[in-house]
């Protein structure tokens, strides 16, 4: 059952979500706005287990059956933790009738809605989840080896599979881009990728080479030392504002440090 939503708004978007009677969804700790009172809220350390949201507690063959959900759970939050995600999420059910409930990003931009079908996973840059239904299972992914140490942003990626409806949001405007309309690669900055789907190629790779106008583009460029790559033929989310921008503007504005006329390796930014 496709999620009803609506996404509203300009420069600060929200999702309104319409849910039928006995419909979960469920989101990221902190992203929930409003409710209609009969809609429930529980809050859980577990995500989806792709039962309509619902844990049979004792399933699976008693003691045993409690003692492999618990160690699946403490598996899961272990990754959100060292992800730095959120360790909790919340459910919202309808009962007795359809309900409605809210969600919005953390920073000022769009949302997206992203259809599951069962046959591609979707990736999203970390804190890009919003919300999903029940019946869409989110993960933890990381880039690996030496992507994953150069990546920065890139270096932990969410994971979407199942069928199903996901909100996601991101900073300013979204661009939707397939690689394979510009030669099948394109390079962007590590803050603007916002989420691509799965045969999408990842990886990171260094801004120029070790000479003059490498060094050039890696102190003064604004970048830094490196570029995301994106390779293949699928969708590619990108979005106009980074958060390393955004952090500067704003510590600029309060007379703070800030990233000065240099950019790049001169950036005070360590978020």
């Amino acid at each position: 059952m496709t999620l009803k939503q609506e996404i509203v708004g300009n420069a600060m978007q929200m999702a309104v979500v319409n849910l039928f009677p006995g419909q979960t969804v469920y989101c990221e700790a902190g992203k929930f706005l409003f409710k209609t009172t009969n809609v429930t809220m529980e809050t859980r350390l577990s995500g989806p287990s792709g039962d309509g949201g619902r844990q049979a507690a004792g399933s699976g063959g008693g003691m045993g059956g409690m003692l492999r959900q618990a160690m699946g759970t403490a598996m899961q939050v272990g990754q959100r933790m060292l992800a730095g995600e959120s360790l909790a999420f919340q459910y919202f059910t309808a009962q007795g009738g359809e309900g409605t409930v809210g969600f919005a990003g953390v920073l000022p931009g769009e949302m997206r809605a992203l259809e599951l079908d069962g046959t591609r996973a979707w990736f999203a840059e970390k804190d890009a989840f919003v919300a999903a239904e029940s019946t869409v299972d989110f993960g933890i992914a990381f880039a690996g080896g030496r992507t994953g140490m150069s990546g920065g942003e890139g270096f932990v990626l969410e994971k979407f599979t199942g069928r199903g409806t996901v909100l996601i949001a991101g900073a300013g405007n979204f661009i939707d881009l397939n690689p394979a309309d510009f030669g099948g690669r394109i390079e962007v900055d590590t803050g603007c990728v916002v989420a691509f789907e799965e045969g999408i190629e990842y990886g990171v790779q260094r801004v120029g080479g070790l000479n003059r106008q490498g060094i050039m583009n890696a102190v003064f460029g604004g970048e830094g030392l490196s570029l995301a790559t994106l390779e293949g033929n699928g969708r590619v989310i990108l979005q106009s504002l980074t958060i390393e921008s955004l952090a500067n503007a704003l510590k600029k504005a309060q007379g703070g440090d800030k990233q000065g006329p240099t950019g790049g390796l001169f950036s005070t930014h360590t978020g």
